[in-house]
């Protein structure tokens, strides 16, 4: 009996690792599979120091004591419902804003194709404020409130950008300009509603994971994998509309189906982490990036930008909570890293163009 077809075979060669199993093969580059290593064990030292870190400082036994349940008491308490909520929350949210990032750029073939510059964030964070100021609902209706608005800025941006077929520059452009609409529009529904729920939405709007509990971590994990596990599935023809719609389309692509799709899928992760954060800004524009130059290839880089994009969220979360004498929410952290990077790479251009 052919044992091909029951176990997969690997085929070592200079740059490229082939898994087979029976006609079935994935081709892994090397590069990115020794980056994606390097970057989980990066991952998985920053958390366990996270989990370390607070007002009251645990040793590494003590926090992976407490994570199999061998500790008990107070130290469990710290690590499993104090820390690790956000630590969690941190990690998931800034996978799913790095893949999110990776689906724009790939499909708009533009490095500068983030969903909070074309208005998708800013649409999902109007939804948002819309159950909290206005209805005043639960978080269930948050997230459908954040998903709801994000979509309707996506489909909003989608037709006002199409004439005979979308173009990324266009669809970018128009973005920019809904962008600064809705941003004006969240800024009247909070300066109209009252001090302490205003205060509330301000400070929300900035993009903190302070008081994010295992219920919204669940509810978001679970989603942002069914969306990873889509946008994965959408990952072939994204590589192929990578080449233009008319090769796609030679190949057998259904170009407008998989465009809409992909676009669904990246405002879907964008709103789910809007809703249980707030709009935490730059991570899906500079995790694409650096996880391409890690990688150091042209294609589609959803598990690098998926690393980078969680390491960049738990170090700014961290960072926003030790820096200052008072905590910050993430979301400033990742302000002032995100646009240093986005003043690099406008100047590098330049300087490129020159």
């Amino acid at each position: 009996m052919n044992t091909n077809t029951h176990l997969p075979r690997a085929d070592f060669g200079r740059r490229t690792l082939v898994l087979r199993r029976g006609r079935i093969a994935v081709r892994l580059q090397w590069r990115s599979v020794v980056v994606c290593t390097a970057l989980a064990l990066t991952v998985a030292a920053l958390a366990v120091l996270a989990l370390m870190t607070g007002s009251y400082a645990l040793t590494p036994g003590q926090v992976l004591s407490a994570l199999t349940g061998q500790e008990t008491g107070f130290v469990r308490e710290i690590v499993v419902e104090w820390r690790l909520p956000r630590v969690a929350a941190a990690l998931v949210f800034g996978a799913a804003l790095g893949v999110s990032g990776v689906v724009f750029q790939s499909l708009l073939r533009n490095p500068l194709a983030d969903p909070g510059i074309i208005g998708f964030s800013q649409g999902s964070y109007t939804g948002a404020l819309v159950v909290i100021l206005v209805v005043n609902g639960t978080y269930t209706q948050l997230v459908g409130g954040a998903l709801l608005g994000g979509m309707a800025t996506a489909v909003g941006v989608y037709v006002l950008a199409y004439r005979q077929g979308v173009q990324g520059f266009r669809l970018i452009v128009v973005g920019i300009g809904v962008s600064a609409m809705l941003g004006s529009l969240n800024t009247w529904l909070i300066l109209k509603a009252d001090l302490d729920q205003a205060m509330s939405a301000a400070a929300w709007g900035a993009g903190s994971l302070n008081g994010v509990s295992w219920d919204r971590v669940v509810i978001g994990g679970i989603c942002i994998a069914v969306l990873l596990l889509l946008a994965g599935m959408l990952s072939r023809p994204l590589r192929q509309m990578q080449l233009g719609d008319g090769v796609a389309a030679s190949q057998g692509v259904r170009v407008s189906p998989a465009r809409l799709g992909l676009i669904l899928v990246g405002v879907a992760l964008t709103a789910t982490v809007t809703a249980a954060s707030g709009p935490i800004a730059f991570i899906s524009l500079v995790a694409p990036q650096i996880g391409r130059r890690l990688a150091r290839t042209a294609g589609i880089t959803l598990a690098p930008a998926a690393f980078v994009g969680a390491l960049l969220c738990l170090a700014s979360d961290q960072l926003a909570q030790h820096v200052a004498p008072t905590p910050l929410p993430v979301g400033i952290v990742t302000v002032v890293l995100g646009g240093g990077y986005l003043g690099y790479l406008l100047f590098t251009e330049a300087r490129r163009r020159l």
